[in-house]
């Protein structure tokens, strides 16, 4: 199927109506499964930094946006890493210290991203 005939038949099933949902929320929908379709097919885009460490640069720019679906498989893509590895930061971010301190006080990650979220203004 060339590119045209691919696009046709994609705005086709976007037209369709969806259990009465509104236009709103099926926009919301289809963006959802957009990011559902690329973490199933995750290992099919380049992750080659997957498992490297992170720099101080890369967590603040992760933890300058909101923690949404979308930023997550965007900063996934900028810096060619898992879906997953974007959710751990923006969730150890948002962790208290008193759960850290019982459950991975001498993590040298969870301490990056918690210094990071700091210099940031960021509160749990």
């Amino acid at each position: 199927m060339n590119r045209a005939e691919f696009k046709r038949q994609v705005l086709s099933l976007f037209s369709e109506s969806v259990d009465g949902l509104s236009l709103e929320e099926k926009v919301n929908y289809i963006e959802n499964l957009l990011i559902e379709y690329q973490k199933m097919n995750e290992d099919e885009r380049d992750t080659s930094n997957k498992g490297e460490s992170w720099t101080d640069e890369e967590l603040k720019i992760v933890l300058s946006s909101a923690p949404t679906k979308y930023n997550c498989m965007k900063y996934a893509r900028i810096f060619k890493r898992g879906y997953g590895s974007i959710e751990q930061i923006y969730r150890w971010a948002a962790t208290t210290d008193k759960m850290i301190q019982e459950k991975r006080p001498n993590d040298v990650f969870v301490k990056r991203i918690k210094k990071v979220a700091k210099e940031l203004g960021l509160r749990v």
